[in-house]
């Protein structure tokens, strides 16, 4: 990329009071506020960092937007998973480059962005005409028209099947991820990785109890809180305000068939190396360790 603002890129403006505009470049265009404009034509050419000011005097630094000022910023039609929750289902679900992930609830992208970006190739559902335009045009508009090549939109309700198969992942942002959970077992390869994402506790209690009855196992819920500090000078504490509740994210490992060739047993079977019930013993014996044992007074 080049180091150059350049016509037709989006540009995020900082304003003196933090203030962050989201700007696309266009010769002969204007951003407006309260404080006059600023002439695009002053930013095309000029390096990321540069700061320029209104015909009224405001002052500006312009630089490229990050993919979660993106995400706070775009247009969007849907709420979007918020930027401290994108990281963990990317980490929670263990995307890589190349990897087949079906998504479903695409909202307006947000999603999308962070999968697509992180190299996978996206298989996604979505009900609404509009919300599926939305995230598509928003794709485009971050990551350029090129990685429309690897993010395949139909629209359509996802409750009623899933055609592909052999997902390495599935991310659902759907209210009712339960009602996926069978269809998840034929779509996704085994040891392939279900993340959900999901507001209420409740609705976390209606999905486990039916992947505890399901093909998955190794099933986590956790939640992010993110609180910032006010570090100035010797006046150090933690900010008043933080981004706390947003949504439960669950995962869950699709697991082979039980009587498959490799199949270690039940968890009860003798020889079992969890039957001792201590689970520092468990992963010893698994790793191929002699348990540590205390040793004896004389």
């Amino acid at each position: 990329m080049s180091r150059h603002f350049r016509a037709g890129e989006r540009i995020l403006l900082f304003d003196s009071k933090g203030r962050r505009y989201l700007v696309t470049l266009a010769g002969g265009g204007e951003f407006h506020t309260h404080s006059g404009p600023v002439d695009h034509d002053v930013l095309i050419g000029a390096p990321e960092g540069t700061t320029v000011r209104s015909s009224r005097g405001a002052r500006y630094v312009a630089v490229r937007p990050t993919l979660a000022e993106v995400v706070l910023k775009m247009p969007r039609g849907a709420q979007v998973i918020y930027p401290k929750d994108l990281g963990p289902i990317l980490i929670m679900a263990d995307v890589f480059p190349g990897a087949r992930v079906f998504e479903s609830g695409l909202g307006s992208g947000a999603l999308s962005m962070t999968l697509l970006r992180a190299g996978a190739v996206v298989t996604g559902y979505e009900l609404r005409e509009d919300f599926a335009a939305r995230a598509q045009a928003n794709v485009a508009g971050f990551l350029g028209p090129e990685a429309l090549e690897r993010y395949q939109v139909t629209v359509r309700d996802a409750y009623e099947g899933i055609d592909e198969q052999d997902f390495d992942r599935m991310v659902l942002d759907l209210p009712e991820p339960w009602r996926l959970v069978k269809a998840a077992e034929s779509a996704l390869r085994p040891g392939g990785i279900l993340v959900s994402y999901l507001p209420t506790i409740g609705q976390v209690s209606t999905l486990r109890d039916t992947l505890a009855r399901s093909g998955f196992g190794m099933a986590e819920t956790v939640e992010i809180l993110q609180r910032g500090w006010h570090v100035e000078g010797q006046s150090v504490r933690p900010d008043h305000r933080m981004v706390a509740h947003t949504g439960f994210l669950t995962s869950a490992r699709l697991l082979a068939p039980a009587g498959s060739e490799g199949d270690p047993g039940d968890p009860g079977d003798p020889g079992d190396p969890g039957e001792t019930g201590d689970p520092v013993e468990a992963l010893d014996a698994i790793d191929g360790v002699e348990p540590a044992r205390p040793a004896e007074q004389g």
